[in-house]
C-alpha cells in the first residue's frame, strides 16, 4: 500500500515539475533578454568606437602620404633646378617665390631675395623648364615681370631651323604670341621655342614655349603664331636668378 503511494506521489511530483519548469524559464527570459539587448548595444557601441578610431587613423594615414608625396615633388623640382643650375655653369642664385604683384593685369612675382644677395635690375629668371621672365626690381626682396606680361618681349629662335623672331607676354600665364612673322616662315605647331641670347638679356639656348597655334590669314600682313611657355609659370615655387659672365666674376672678386 505505501509503495502505491509513493509511486503516486513520484508521478505527481514529476508532473509538477514538467508543469512548472516552463513557468522558471518564462519567468527568467526578460532578465536573458535584458542582458541580451544590453550585450548588443554595447557591442554595437564598441564597434562604432572602433570604427571611428580606424576612420581617424585612415584619415592621418591619408595625411601623411599626401605629405610624403608633396615631399617628393618638391625634392623632385630642387633635384631639376639643379640640374638647370649646372648647365648654367653654376652662375646662378636659388630664390623662392614669396607672393604676387596686387594688380591683376600685370604678370609679377615677388621673391625672397635682393640687392644683400646682388641681385640686379633686368636679371634673367628661370625655373627647371625654361625661361620665367626679368628682375624689375630689387630691395631686401625682388620683383620680376614674368614673360607673359602685355609689356614684356623676348627674342627667340625656333629650335629647329633657327628662325629668329620676337615672343611677347598677352596677358595670360599659358599664353604668348610671336609677332612680326612672315607668312613665308617655316614655323610649325609644336616647334620648341628657345631663347636667342640677342641683346644679352637672356642666356642663348634656353627653353621658351612651344608652338601651339598657326593662322595664315592672307587678309593679315603677318602670320598669327601662339605658343605655350615652358616654365611653370603659376606653379612653380623655387627659381634660379642667373647672371652675367662679367657680374658673376665681379661677385667671385668681392668675395675674395
Amino acid at each position: 500500500m505505501v509503495d502505491h503511494q509513493s509511486d503516486a506521489l513520484d508521478g505527481i511530483r514529476s508532473g509538477l515539475t514538467y508543469l512548472v519548469t516552463p513557468i522558471f524559464v518564462i519567468a527568467d527570459y526578460p532578465s536573458r533578454s535584458t542582458e541580451a539587448v544590453a550585450g548588443f548595444f554595447a557591442s554595437r557601441s564598441s564597434m562604432s568606437r572602433d570604427n571611428e578610431t580606424l576612420r581617424r587613423e585612415q584619415l592621418l594615414l591619408k595625411a601623411q602620404t599626401q605629405k610624403m608625396a608633396v615631399l617628393a615633388a618638391e625634392n623632385e623640382r630642387l633635384r631639376d633646378l639643379l640640374g638647370s643650375s649646372r648647365k648654367l655653369e653654376d652662375n646662378v642664385l636659388v630664390a623662392e617665390i614669396i607672393g604676387v604683384d596686387a594688380d591683376p593685369d600685370s604678370q609679377v612675382v615677388i621673391l625672397d631675395k635682393g640687392k644683400k644677395d646682388d641681385v640686379f635690375v633686368g636679371q634673367p629668371l628661370l625655373d627647371a623648364e625654361g625661361l620665367m621672365g626679368q628682375v624689375i626690381e630689387t630691395g631686401d626682396s625682388s620683383r620680376a615681370m614674368l614673360i607673359t606680361d602685355v609689356s614684356h618681349s623676348v627674342p627667340i629662335q625656333v629650335n629647329r631651323n633657327n628662325i629668329r623672331v620676337i615672343a611677347v607676354g598677352t596677358g595670360k600665364v599659358d599664353e604668348l604670341e610671336l609677332v612680326y612673322v612672315p607668312h613665308t616662315s617655316d614655323i610649325r605647331i609644336g616647334d620648341l621655342l628657345v631663347s636667342s641670347g640677342l641683346g644679352g638679356r637672356f642666356p642663348a639656348g634656353y627653353p621658351v614655349g612651344t608652338v601651339t597655334q598657326v593662322i595664315h590669314d592672307t587678309g593679315k600682313p603677318f602670320a598669327t603664331v601662339k605658343a605655350k611657355p615652358s616654365a611653370l609659370l603659376d606653379r612653380s615655387k623655387h627659381v634660379l636668378l642667373v647672371f652675367t659672365e662679367e657680374r658673376a666674376l665681379q661677385r667671385i672678386e668681392e668675395k675674395r
